[in-house]
């Protein structure tokens, strides 16, 4: 008889530890209060990008999280971050989720990632003017040869590890590694496919000569790591709006 009552007891602590998960979950926060806070960094484009004059929001990200937000039935607030404070602050509860990131060991052990959705690969670019000066990764790595890299992103950690005899140069956000290339004050600088193809028809860049894609990645939305009442409902989502074909029309009007 004890050790039926007993386990009646352990059965009823489940139950309520369960129920508190739940009730502690973002899920139950952003349908209580009518509002999903987005983190987002505004300057990956096209992925995300802030208008300082209306401090509005556009891009692949933003619709993503527009329609994450209608879905749910709720306001979105967009909340400022950048790359080296991204994770920190969705593991801090300042926003419920973040836009797209790429999914790394480093993160995946403080936060959780949603399925994927797009994946990109990494190329390194130098302005037009300079092209003929580089022929792959070696041509880089090279003493005099002055990279630029964003504080806290992927791209860092890719380029110290890929050019190490090189003369790294690291700016802080809101300043971008590719800014520094178009100002002369560096010569290469590393990021995805996405964002590339989007400076390379706005700005006189070109991928280095002979450098092949590296590093492809998964990209997915950042959540609380130990929210799973949250993280399914994301997951799930993503496989409803994937099976709908959401996300590749989105895809087709950023141009990705």
């Amino acid at each position: 008889m004890n050790c039926f009552l007993k386990a009646i007891a352990v059965a009823a602590v489940g139950v309520v530890l369960s129920t508190a998960a739940q009730a502690q979950s973002a899920l139950n926060d952003i349908l209580d209060n009518g509002v999903l806070k987005v983190g987002t960094t505004g300057d990956w484009n096209p992925m995300t990008l802030r208008d300082p004059a209306t401090n509005s929001y556009k891009g692949y990200d933003i619709d993503i999280m527009n329609e994450l937000a209608k879905d749910l039935g709720v306001e979105v607030e967009f909340v400022p971050t950048d790359w080296k404070t991204l994770v920190n602050g969705v593991v801090a509860g300042q926003y419920h989720i973040t836009g797209s990131a790429s999914i790394s060991p480093p993160r995946m052990k403080v936060a959780g990632f949603s399925e994927s959705y797009i994946a990109v690969e990494i190329f390194p670019f130098t302005t037009k003017d300079k092209a003929e000066k580089f022929s792959g990764y070696d041509s880089i790595n090279q003493p005099g040869v002055k990279v630029a890299t964003t504080l806290g992103t992927t791209f860092e950690k890719l380029v110290r590890e890929w050019f190490p005899n090189a003369d790294i140069k690291v700016v802080e956000a809101p300043a971008r590694g590719y800014q520094e290339v178009l100002a002369g004050r560096a010569d290469v600088f590393v990021t995805s496919n996405i964002e590339g193809s989007t400076l390379e028809a706005k700005f006189p860049v070109v991928r280095v000569p002979n450098a092949e894609p590296r590093a492809p990645s998964p990209i997915a939305m950042i959540l609380p790591q130990d929210d799973q009442v949250w993280i399914n409902y994301v997951n799930n989502w993503v496989k409803v709006k994937a099976a709908q074909g959401f996300f590749e029309e989105n895809r087709k009007k950023w141009g990705l």
